[in-house]
């Protein structure tokens, strides 16, 4: 997969995607990254990218001359055309299920504003529109590296275990299970009994009971929503019925 951003400040992806778990990927050959600095397209000596806004207002706009330019250049006569990403309050709201979708793309482009917003226009562009919730970030540049980061740890490969991406939480529809590791007691708190005892169909289901436990005491949509969509197994909906009434009762599918 090839990806690359548009900002003003790239070199803030120089850690991010020099370390870690994206620096292995681009090593593997599974990613190419590419960082382009929108001053390098703008004609004026302060290398502008931002004007007031038309009817005023407070804050700066970003101009819209220099990314379509930009974006022209970048495209070239390449005929695979990426699939152009922005990161903006109004987009579709981020989630597991997109990170998947955008997974499939062969080049992905993050346009990434700054300032007081983008010219509207520059929206003409865009294939994806995204939001992360409902806050506000400095910049698009935050932004695309959590973007970035939930897509490329689903490509074939840069995980480590090759199950790693299927049990993580929101892939499998729930919360994750808890994980411990050595030392087996530490100041008092100690690690489940199953996990020690070597049973594999004992500690599935005890992962398994965990996750649904977990979901439906901190997240009961996501319980909901699974139950909804016919993924509770009747060993499920048995332990559920064995919870509290406040974290399984009102999922519908269980009652």
């Amino acid at each position: 997969m090839l990806i690359e951003t548009l900002s003003t400040f790239p070199h803030m992806y120089d850690s991010v995607m020099g370390e870690s778990m994206m620096k292995r990927a681009q090593e593997k050959g599974i990613l190419e990254f590419r960082a382009h600095d929108l001053r390098d397209w703008t004609h004026d000596r302060h290398r502008t990218t931002d004007d007031d806004p038309y009817g005023g207002g407070a804050g700066l706009v970003m101009k819209c001359e220099p990314i379509f330019e930009a974006v022209e250049d970048i495209l070239g006569t390449d005929e695979h055309r990426p699939q152009i990403v922005f990161l903006a309050p109004q987009g579709r709201p981020f989630d597991d299920a997109y990170a998947t979708e955008l997974a499939a793309a062969d080049h992905l482009l993050f346009i990434c504003g700054h300032y007081e917003g983008i010219d509207e226009r520059v929206y003409t562009l865009a294939d994806h529109v995204i939001s992360l919730g409902d806050y506000v970030l400095t910049s698009g540049e935050l932004a695309s590296m959590v973007v970035i980061d939930a897509v490329v740890r689903k490509l074939p490969g840069v995980l480590g275990a090759a199950d790693g991406p299927i049990d993580e939480s929101f892939t499998s529809g729930l919360l994750e299970y808890p994980q411990y590791t050595r030392p087996a007691n530490f100041r008092g708190m100690e690690v489940p009994e199953v996990l020690t005892s070597g049973n594999h169909a004992l500690i599935a289901r005890w992962r398994r009971e965990q996750s649904l436990a977990r979901t439906a005491r901190l997240r009961p949509d996501l319980l909901a929503a699974f139950a909804a969509a016919g993924q509770l197994t009747p060993a499920d909906q048995k332990f559920l019925k064995l919870l509290e009434p406040a974290s399984a009762g009102d999922v519908e599918g269980v009652s």
